[in-house]
C-alpha cells in the first residue's frame, strides 16, 4: 500500500439534514497517500518496454506539428475534453454539441450538460497554457484549472475551492460507511497539494511515467468536492507539454480510459493499492493506443481536406488568395462554422467571409445548418461524422483502404 489508513470517527452535524438511519455516528479508514517525492519504486523491464512504446507514438504524432496545422491540435484537444467528460457519464453528441457551440456564439444558450463539457475544454486550454510556458506550475494553478472546469456546473459554489471536509466515493451522501474509498482528512491535503506540485515540475522520470503518476496521486488526494476526474486527466497533459513530448498535438487518453473504464478505475485502484507498476502499465498503454488512433484521424481529416479542396477547385475555382482557400485550412477546429468565426479564424473582413462561405457552400464543402438568413451557421461536410468516430475510440483503415473516469465525491 502507498500510504497509510487513519482511523476517524464520523458524527451527525445537526445543521447539516439526513435521514434518521443515516446519524449514527461510523468508524472509518481515510487513506493518506505516500508523497510522491518519496517514490523511487524500480521499473521492471517490461514496463520501460511498454513506456518506451507510448512515448514513441507520441513523438509520431508530433513529428510534424507545425503552427499551419494548429486546427488540427484543437481538434484534438477538443476530441480529448468531451472523452474527460464522458468517463464522469456526461454525454453529448459530437453534432448536438457543434450545434450548441453556434447557438453560443451567436448569444443563445445551452443545456447544463453541454455547458460543463464545453467549460471543461476551456478548462484542458488553461491547462495547457500554463503548462507552454517556463514558470513552475503553483497550487494557484491548479485551482485556476479546476475554477475553469466547474464555472458552468449547477455545483459551481465549490469551482476552485480546495476541500476543508472530508469526502468520499460510493456509499450514500450523509456518511462515510460503506463507501468505496475514503481520501486523506482535509488537513493534509496542502502539504500533499505541494508536494504534488513539486512532481509536475520535476524532470527526472520518463514523461510518461511522470504523467501517470501525477494523474493517479491527484486522484487519490481528491481535493476538491467535484470535479477531481477531469482535473487530474487536465494534468496529464500539463506534463507531457511540460516536458515537450506533446508540442503541439495531444493524444486523447480520455477516449482510451472512457472505453474501459472499468480497467482505468482499476488500474487506480491499484495504484493506491501499491501496485504502481500495474496502473503505469495500464496508462502507458492507453497513450501509446491514443496517440495512434490520433494519428490515424489526423490522417483521415488531412485527406477530407484535400477532397475539401478538390471539390471547391472544381466548383469554383476561386484564386489562390481566396479565403474560400483559408477557411478550408481552419475548419478542422470549427466543425460547426458562422460568419463571426470565420472573420476571426482568417482576420478578413466580414463581406469577403462571408462570399467565401457561400462558395463553400455551393461547391458541398459546407452544409447550411441553420434557416433564413440570420445567425447562418455552416456543418464541414463530413467532418463530424469522424469526430462522432474519433470520440468513440473507432480505429479507421488509412486513407484510400478499403473500409472494413470518476463518480462525485460525497461530502460531510
Amino acid at each position: 500500500m502507498r500510504g497509510t489508513l487513519v482511523g476517524r470517527t464520523w458524527e451527525y452535524d445537526p445543521a447539516r439534514y439526513a435521514p434518521p438511519r443515516f446519524r449514527r455516528a461510523c468508524h472509518y479508514e481515510a487513506f493518506v497517500p505516500d508523497e510522491l517525492s518519496a517514490f523511487d519504486d524500480p521499473f521492471s523491464a517490461d514496463l520501460v518496454g511498454v513506456v518506451s512504446d507510448a512515448e514513441s507514438a507520441v513523438h509520431r504524432l508530433n513529428a510534424y506539428a507545425r503552427p499551419a496545422l494548429a486546427p488540427l491540435a484543437r481538434l484534438l484537444l477538443r476530441t480529448e475534453s468531451i472523452a474527460s467528460s464522458k468517463v464522469e457519464g456526461m454525454q453529448v453528441d459530437a453534432r448536438d454539441l457543434a450545434r450548441a457551440e453556434a447557438r453560443l456564439e451567436w448569444g443563445g444558450k445551452a443545456g447544463s450538460t453541454v455547458a460543463e463539457i464545453l467549460a471543461n475544454i476551456d478548462a484542458m486550454e488553461l491547462a495547457i497554457d500554463h503548462a507552454t510556458g517556463s514558470n513552475a506550475v503553483t497550487l494557484d494553478d491548479l485551482v485556476s484549472i479546476h475554477a475553469a472546469l466547474m464555472a458552468t456546473a449547477p455545483n459551481r459554489h465549490v469551482a476552485g475551492v480546495v476541500r476543508t471536509e472530508q469526502n468520499w466515493i460510493g456509499g450514500n451522501n450523509y456518511n462515510p460507511r460503506g463507501a468505496n474509498f475514503v481520501g486523506p482528512p482535509p488537513q493534509d491535503v496542502p502539504r500533499l497539494l505541494e508536494d504534488l506540485c513539486a512532481a509536475i515540475n520535476d524532470d527526472v522520470l520518463p514523461p510518461v511515467i511522470q504523467a501517470g503518476l501525477v494523474h493517479a496521486q491527484f486522484e487519490v488526494i481528491h481535493p476538491f468536492l467535484d470535479g477531481n476526474g477531469r482535473t487530474g486527466r487536465a494534468l496529464i497533459h500539463v506534463v507531457l507539454r511540460r516536458r515537450d513530448l506533446t508540442p503541439m498535438y495531444v493524444p486523447p487518453i480520455s477516449v482510451v480510459l472512457a472505453g474501459d473504464k472499468g480497467n482505468y478505475i482499476a488500474g487506480l485502484g491499484a495504484f493506491a493499492r501499491g501496485d504502481v507498476e500495474a496502473w503505469l502499465t495500464t496508462f502507458a498503454a492507453a497513450t501509446a493506443q491514443s496517440a495512434s488512433l490520433a494519428s490515424s484521424y489526423l490522417a483521415r481529416v488531412g485527406a477530407l481536406q484535400d477532397q475539401w479542396r478538390t471539390m471547391l477547385r472544381t466548383a469554383a475555382n476561386p484564386r489562390a488568395d481566396s479565403v474560400a482557400w483559408a477557411l478550408i485550412d481552419v475548419m478542422p477546429a470549427h466543425p460547426m462554422i458562422s460568419v463571426p468565426v470565420a472573420v476571426a479564424a482568417t482576420g478578413r473582413t466580414k463581406a469577403v467571409v462571408n462570399e467565401a462561405l457561400l462558395q463553400l457552400e455551393a461547391a458541398d464543402v459546407l452544409t447550411r445548418a441553420s434557416p433564413g438568413q440570420r445567425n447562418r451557421t455552416w456543418e464541414a461536410t463530413g467532418l463530424l461524422d469522424l469526430l462522432a468516430d474519433l470520440e468513440a475510440g473507432v480505429t479507421l483503415p488509412p486513407p484510400g483502404a478499403v473500409h472494413d473516469p470518476d463518480s462525485p465525491s460525497r461530502t460531510r
